[in-house]
């Protein structure tokens, strides 16, 4: 696994010298399949309205639209050794398809990245089935500018219980959103 790099110039006795060093980086992911018994319009409508997101999945504390279509999606972390903390993440619309939903961070976000997607693929007139896929990436320049204890705990630890709660997270959506597209 890579780390992103973060660097500082800066000029001594007219030498100009470039250090780099490895940020902090958390990766979280979980992709989920599901079978719902309801017909490929209703499942579209349904996974196109972010509110259902913001009502569904536990985690998310909010999700607003800027004047410049951006959602800024809030979500709380809670990591063993840690304890909870919430993130920022700025998302933007790049496909909007009878086969795909898909949220990918901002141009202008730096820091943390979010990618949520949803592949629709139809089995029969009122069968659809979904892949929903959550990817997270954080980078910090220091350990501490995301928590005071993440260096304690570690970017491999707090990776996997993200991916974890992640996991989680998503599986109780699929149930609630199965109940509402099922009845």
């Amino acid at each position: 696994m890579k780390k992103a790099l973060n660097h500082q110039t800066f000029t001594f006795n007219n030498l100009r010298f470039t250090i780099h060093k490895q940020m902090f980086t958390i990766r979280a992911n979980h992709s989920e399949t599901t079978e719902f018994n309801a017909n490929l319009e209703k499942v579209i409508e349904f996974f196109s309205d972010y509110k259902n997101s913001i009502e569904l999945m536990p985690l998310i504390e909010s999700i607003h639209k800027d004047n410049n279509d951006i959602l800024h999606w809030k979500i709380r972390a809670d990591v063993p050794l840690i304890g909870s903390f919430v993130e920022k993440f700025a998302v933007r619309e790049t496909e909007h398809s009878d086969e795909r939903i898909e949220w990918s961070p901002a141009e202008s976000e730096k820091f943390n990245f979010l990618r949520y997607s949803a592949d629709f693929m139809p089995k029969s007139k009122d069968i659809t089935l979904v892949k929903i896929s959550q990817n997270i990436e954080m980078r910090r320049n220091s350990a501490t500018d995301l928590h005071l204890l993440a260096g304690f705990a570690g970017e491999s630890l707090i990776s996997n219980e993200m991916s974890r709660r992640i996991g989680e997270m998503l599986k109780n959506f699929i149930e609630k959103a199965r109940q509402r597209l099922e009845n």
